[in-house]
């Protein structure tokens, strides 16, 4: 099972929204709750999100992964996106060292089940690959928004930290074509793809819904819910 990502970063933003909620009138706090609350889509079935993937072809023309900016520092406390994602996952306290770097602590890699105590042996990967995001919408996106994709530490499914080995197994390729070895994290995978597709409106190729669909009919009970990115 994954863990829930908490950065640092968030307990900062919640610790400051949290003393802004008594200073804010009852009405004021009232309707941006609500207007959060709105743009976050009901839990549904596995096999119900992906019938709501956009249907497309993929194209790769033009592609450049450096057009993806990424490992940011966004908020700028010197933590880059790497390295935030990486001191959220941590299962224990990690040990971080001058400029941000992340020198130990304890990660489970969901695709495989291994549990990782050197950071140097994980990689940080994009659910849905930066090529795969390309080949399927992305293309036409400004560089801004390719790189707020590449960066997206809102929610947790869109970047997890897993063994390097399985990371770089998967490469680019969509599940018609890689499933994670660990066969008990299939439905889980599939339903982060597929939520990760649906909050960035990118499309998917029959071979893919095919493939997914397949790995759906096995996850009765697995619920996919997402949060339109801005």
């Amino acid at each position: 099972m994954r863990t829930t990502r908490f950065s640092r970063f968030t307990a900062r933003v919640a610790a400051v929204a949290a003393a802004a909620f008594m200073l804010l009138p009852q009405s004021a706090t009232a309707a941006d709750s609500t207007t959060t609350a709105s743009r976050t889509v009901a839990p549904m079935s596995l096999a119900q999100s992906i019938d709501r993937l956009p249907v497309g072809v993929e194209d790769r023309t033009g592609y450049d992964r450096a057009k993806f900016k990424h490992w940011v520092d966004a908020d700028k406390d010197s933590c880059n996106t790497r390295a935030e994602v990486l001191i959220a996952e941590s299962r224990v306290a990690p040990t971080v060292e001058a400029g941000c770097k992340v020198t130990a602590g304890q990660w489970y890699s969901y695709y495989d089940g291994v549990i990782v105590t050197v950071p140097g042996k994980l990689d940080v990967d994009h659910m849905v690959p930066l090529a795969e995001a390309w080949d399927e919408g992305a293309k036409d996106w400004t560089a801004e928004r390719r790189e707020a994709y590449a960066n997206d530490l809102d929610v947790e499914r869109s970047l997890v930290a897993v063994t390097a080995k399985t990371n770089r197994s998967k490469s680019d390729q969509d599940p018609a074509d890689w499933l994670p070895p660990l066969a008990d994290a299939h439905c889980q995978y599939a339903a982060d793809w597929v939520a990760t597709k649906l909050r960035w409106d990118l499309t998917a190729d029959a071979r893919e819904i095919n493939a997914l669909r397949g790995v759906a009919s096995g996850c009765g009970h697995q619920t996919v819910e997402y949060e339109p990115a801005a």
